[in-house]
């Protein structure tokens, strides 16, 4: 089987909405520790956030719902791709609305975050 195949895109939104499930629990950063690659990285405003200090960061960060659309794939390969979509969140009276883009490579026979980046919508 290719890594990447036609159901890509449903895989790795599919995959997205764990992760933003597991942060809205409580537990993004066990569900990132698993997902991303060792030399993974956080992208945002304040800079480049290393693998180890993003999931930690992740760790007991909830928040109580959100919202992701405007999905795109952009395919980098074979075994790369990145998924860009919008997503809106809520906590208590708080609302993060960001463009995200989230670089997955096939390793060890799943998909996992190399990159992911956040950038604020004005």
């Amino acid at each position: 089987m290719t890594a990447i195949t036609d159901d890509l895109p449903a895989q790795l939104i599919h995959q997205e909405h764990e992760g933003w499930d597991a942060v809205c629990r409580g537990d993004g950063g066990t569900f990132y520790h698993h997902a991303m690659t060792p030399d993974g990285v956080l992208i945002v405003e304040d800079g480049i956030i290393e693998r180890d200090a993003a999931i930690a960061a992740l760790e007991g960060q909830t928040w109580d719902s959100y919202t992701m659309s405007e999905h795109r794939i952009v395919r980098l390969g074979e075994r790369a791709a990145v998924l860009v979509y919008r997503v809106i969140a809520h906590r208590a009276s708080q609302v993060l609305e960001r463009r995200m883009a989230t670089t997955y490579t096939y390793v060890e026979g799943r998909w996992r975050v190399a990159a992911h980046q956040q950038t604020r919508i004005r």
